[in-house]
């Protein structure tokens, strides 16, 4: 198993499914654009030549190439089929697969690019609810090196009474920081003193440092990286659209503001939920990152290590880590909404202008 595929295994990454081909017409020009809807729960494993499945997929790919519309939670596949958007195919309009996951679904189907529209955590007051943000940049920053693990096989000196293969004392800890080969200058490690309770002191857990990612495109060496890039096209692309977001989830429950569409800024993707406003803010001060969520940098990844383009819509339902001030089941409703206008928009550009691909 490669990095890349066991990067892609920490991700809660595949669907049980619906996969639908679909066709949205476009009527300013009659354009069509086709789409393959998925939605991600959990792992997958791919379907093989020999599924019984396999003439299904075939016929549909007759019919390709594709955009590849991926979200991940129930609520994000609701907002799509009351949108009204999309139409199923009267050719094979609905197929099930148990466990698809964006690398399979590239594996199997005539994709030429991804959009991942989904809901997402604000880290700063650059977002709001409602909002909808299109990163330029994402991260994982769920994969850490615990600096004592490190260091363990350093040597067997001692150093001032703390054994040098055990990692450096605390002190040595402070202040160290790291370079990525990324747009990032420079990145602190997170040191677990600074957040004891209730002052700061020393820690035995140390520190830990964010780790870059072993990128593998196919045809090209592998490369670390850290901050993942959307395809530049397609960003300028997205930059240019124009789109009325909804203020209101009902009757009853609307927004103080209208909520705005947000472009440029960085995302922060890891495995966890993140519900601690002391990590959202050490994510913004150490990353610049102004959303978080659970899949937008494997999401991403997939698409770079094929060689398409991807681009990301996240709307936002939450502070992460703080209070809930208003109903989080209508904020999350109206953040599934919104996200999908936007790419709903994005993918109608895409139809008029007839590209599916950066090429």
């Amino acid at each position: 198993m490669s990095a890349f595929h066991k990067f892609l295994g920490r991700f809660p990454l595949s669907m049980e499914i619906g996969l639908a081909l679909c066709r949205r017409t476009l009527a300013t020009n009659h354009a069509a654009v086709s789409l393959l809807l998925a939605l991600l729960i959990h792992t997958a494993s791919a379907l093989p030549v020999t599924h019984p499945l396999r003439p299904a997929v075939d016929e549909i790919n007759e019919y390709g190439p594709f955009i590849g519309l991926v979200m991940t939670y129930s609520a994000e596949s609701d907002a799509l089929r009351s949108s009204g958007e999309f139409i199923p195919s009267n050719h094979l309009p609905w197929l099930d697969l148990f466990g698809v996951t964006v690398q399979i679904l590239l594996d199997n189907f005539s994709v030429r690019g991804i959009v991942h529209y989904g809901t997402t955590g604000s880290a700063n007051d650059s977002m709001s609810f409602g909002d909808v943000s299109i990163p330029k940049y994402v991260a994982f920053t769920g994969s850490w090196t615990w600096m004592v693990v490190s260091f363990m096989a350093v040597s067997m000196t001692l150093n001032n009474g703390w054994p040098s293969w055990f990692g450096p004392s605390l002190s040595e800890l402070d202040g160290w920081s790291m370079k990525f080969d990324s747009e990032t200058k420079m990145a602190n490690m997170l040191s677990f003193a600074a957040y004891n309770a209730p002052a700061e002191g020393k820690n035995l857990l140390s520190s830990v440092v964010f780790k870059s990612e072993d990128l593998f495109v196919d045809g090209k060496p592998m490369v670390e990286v850290f901050w993942l890039q959307m395809e530049s096209q397609w960003y300028e692309i997205a930059k240019q659209l124009k789109v009325e977001l909804q203020r209101c989830a009902n009757e009853s429950f609307c927004l103080p503001e209208d909520p705005k569409m947000v472009f440029g800024l960085k995302a922060s993707t890891a495995d966890v939920f993140v519900d601690n406003a002391a990590y959202r803010q050490f994510l913004f001060n150490e990353f610049g990152v102004s959303t978080v969520d659970q899949e937008s940098a494997a999401v991403v990844q997939t698409a770079m290590a094929s060689g398409i383009p991807v681009i990301v819509f996240r709307g936002v339902s939450d502070l992460a880590g703080g209070e809930a001030t208003w109903s989080s089941s209508f904020l999350g409703d109206l953040a599934c909404i919104n996200a999908l206008k936007a790419a709903v928009e994005f993918i109608g550009i895409l139809g008029r202008r007839k590209t599916l691909s950066s090429s």
